[in-house]
């Protein structure tokens, strides 16, 4: 992790302090003229972004995303700041956020370098891996046990990209669907239309522990990359970065962090009171010590 880029995040949160004092631009103006700031939420990116039992959304991103609404309601002076909650898709996520349908993209994003060309991010909030997921009994450890046979991802996701490129390139001859969200990528492994899902591994140990049966699953020990997740906004809006990058890094520096991640990770979470028991990992906690919002897989290592 590069030490310049806590710099330059400290940089940007200072740039923040005059956006009171000066005519507003971009998303600040937008939400002080309309008293709205409106939330892309995911509907079923446990323990990121997801419906509970009672259908709030609810969960470790949002927590976060709360955090900067009460900064931008303190850097704009509006107490009564009306959230509106807008939900996306992997699919509808970036379009919705290039349009100006959403302020902040609240989920399982990955930041990186070519999504870095039409939106911007926030300090990364999670870190994880592209594995696949998979029934025990098939016995799959490995990206070649997997070749001719047929796999699905989620649609508009890295994840999917990615393992078209692997297929390409490695001439693996694999069938790859592409299901509309998580929990349909899932079901199709559930269901043997699909013998491996091939997703964050965050969010693969989400939906196995869900399952009705757990034990009857296994996440790939192989990697296929590194994928740091971030807040999404609108790319050029310096003014926007800076007070949500400040809230993210008050958030990181005055520990109130920790309560938030063990809240989502490792203990029990709605709806079914299932308990991921994903501990703060080295490399997440090296961007909590020094923040990033680095797209490059790189700077994770």
């Amino acid at each position: 992790m590069k030490r310049s880029l806590i710099a330059a995040v400290l940089g940007l949160a200072v740039a923040a302090a005059p956006a009171t004092a000066q005519e507003l631009t971009g998303t600040l103006k937008k939400i002080k003229e309309t008293g709205t700031i409106t939330i892309g939420h995911r509907d079923s990116s446990i323990p990121f972004s997801y419906y509970d039992d009672k259908q709030q959304v609810v969960g470790y991103a949002m927590d976060l995303c709360y955090r900067i609404v009460d900064a931008v309601k303190a850097e704009l002076k509006l107490p009564d700041l009306k959230v509106v909650l807008n939900p996306v898709t992997s699919a509808t996520r970036i379009p919705l956020m290039a349009n100006g349908t959403i302020d902040l993209e609240c989920g399982s994003t990955t930041n990186n370098l070519e999504r870095q060309k039409q939106v911007g991010f926030t300090i990364t909030h999670f870190v994880t891996a592209n594995r696949f997921v998979s029934k025990k009994a098939n016995n799959l450890k490995t990206l070649a046990d997997l070749k001719g046979k047929t796999i699905v991802s989620t649609s508009g996701t890295a994840n999917i990209k990615q393992i078209n490129q692997i297929n390409a390139e490695q001439n693996l001859g694999m069938t790859i669907l592409a299901a509309k969200d998580h929990a349909e990528a899932f079901l199709m492994v559930e269901t043997d239309r699909a013998v491996a899902f091939v997703m964050d591994d965050i969010l693969l140990y989400s939906l196995a522990a869900s399952s009705k049966a757990p034990k009857d699953y296994v996440i790939s020990a192989e990697a296929l990359s590194v994928e740091p997740y971030g807040i999404m906004l609108r790319r050029d809006d310096p003014e926007f970065k800076a007070v949500v990058d400040k809230a993210m890094v008050e958030t990181y520096k005055s520990g109130a962090i920790e309560p938030i991640y063990k809240k989502w990770f490792e203990t029990a979470i709605p709806p079914r009171g299932v308990t991921l028991d994903v501990p703060l990992g080295e490399v997440f906690a090296k961007v909590i010590a020094n923040p990033t919002d680095s797209g490059n897989p790189a700077d994770y290592k």
